[in-house]
């Protein structure tokens, strides 16, 4: 981009300052997607359980009959232009119980450089139960992507005049050409009455998603599991209570970066707290980004709320600002037809998962 003119007012050097601020910021994000050895990242949710599809398709069907959550998380706020991204998520257990259908749409984008992408996948589980004890889940995804980068918000510095004034018109190139791509994901997941283990691999054809050159979309793969303590639980057919303590563990690695969590979560019927701590340091790997992350949430009846504040350990990150995310789900166990499942010998187990 082409330098710009010093003006002779305070006041224009002000507006000059202001206008051309998000010109770097579009010069550092074509520059990560665009470059020769550029590789994009998938965004990291603080409630992953909330997010189970975008962590494992395995996870489809296997929390509740069917429900659908709609969540938000809005990264580096205190940045011009702040990480945000929307996901809905949906799934459905077939009647069988054998099998369960999903839908995970996601949109990330950043304000100030008009940098949009938009994922929609379908996903696809199937459960056995394997003994008393033991079930298996197995799932797919594959998801269309379109990527693009909008100049609405961006002034130039050759449309500033000596006078401070903004001209419509700029030379600069400014036609990259929307990114379409498609990807794929594999999971699997061994759970039983108090513990779950699972692994997925998402982006297994690593997509390129550059605007000039080559941006691969690294393979990301991921490795969670975790142990539910149970001190009290009432399954009845009119009441399903718990007071229990959950320690869970992930390992993600996408790219060059990998990253490791463990949290610690309470229920007590209808809430849960939990904290989880991410940037554990590994041997032989730079110190990472050190996060707490601190998640509340409560089920009323059909719907559960989630809410979680990162709370940076590291200057880096304190310095850009903290995360916000908010979950909603809209979701449905059928106790009778449970019931009847059991009787019959046709009721597969919930995964003991938190929810949030």
């Amino acid at each position: 981009m082409r330098s710009t003119r010093i003006l002779g007012r305070p006041a224009a050097r002000r507006r000059q300052r202001a206008a051309t601020v998000a010109a770097p910021l579009l010069g550092l994000l074509l520059g990560l997607l665009a470059g020769p050895a550029a590789v994009a990242q998938d965004l990291y949710f603080a409630q992953p359980f909330a997010n189970r599809m975008q962590l494992n398709p395995a996870y489809a069907g296997l929390l509740d009959d069917y429900g659908a959550t709609l969540s938000y998380r809005n990264q580096f706020p205190t940045l011009a232009g702040t990480f945000q991204t929307t996901q809905f998520a949906a799934d459905y257990r077939l009647r069988n119980q054998r099998s369960a259908l999903g839908l995970l749409i996601n949109q990330d984008r950043t304000g100030s450089v008009g940098y949009t992408r938009l994922q929609a996948g379908a996903v696809y589980a199937y459960h056995v139960r394997l003994n008393q004890q033991l079930s298996l889940s197995g799932g797919a995804t594959l998801s269309y992507g379109r990527q693009r980068v909008g100049y609405g918000n961006l002034i130039f510095g050759d449309q500033l005049s000596d006078d401070g004034q903004i001209r419509d018109l700029s030379q600069e190139a400014a036609d990259f050409a929307p990114v379409n791509y498609l990807t794929a994901g594999v999971g699997g997941l061994l759970f039983g009455p108090q513990f779950w283990l699972g692994a997925a691999a998402h982006h297994l054809n690593q997509p390129d998603l550059g605007f000039a050159g080559q941006g691969v979309l690294p393979m990301r793969l991921n490795v969670q599991g975790g142990y539910k303590f149970y001190f009290a639980q009432v399954n009845t057919v009119r009441e399903q209570r718990e007071v229990s303590l959950s320690p869970t563990a992930g390992y993600t690695r996408q790219g060059n970066s990998q990253r490791t969590d463990l949290g610690l979560y309470f229920t007590t019927t209808p809430l849960t707290l939990g904290a989880v701590y991410r940037g554990l340091p590994l041997p032989g790997t730079p110190r990472p980004q050190q996060v707490l992350t601190a998640v509340a949430g409560i089920s009323a009846g059909t719907f559960r709320l989630g809410y979680s504040y990162d709370v940076s350990l590291s200057q880096f990150s304190a310095d850009l600002g903290g995360a916000h995310e908010l979950s909603l789900t809209l979701r449905e166990f059928n106790a009778l037809e449970a019931a009847w499942r059991r009787l019959k010998r046709r009721n597969y187990p919930k995964i003991p998962c938190p929810a949030f």
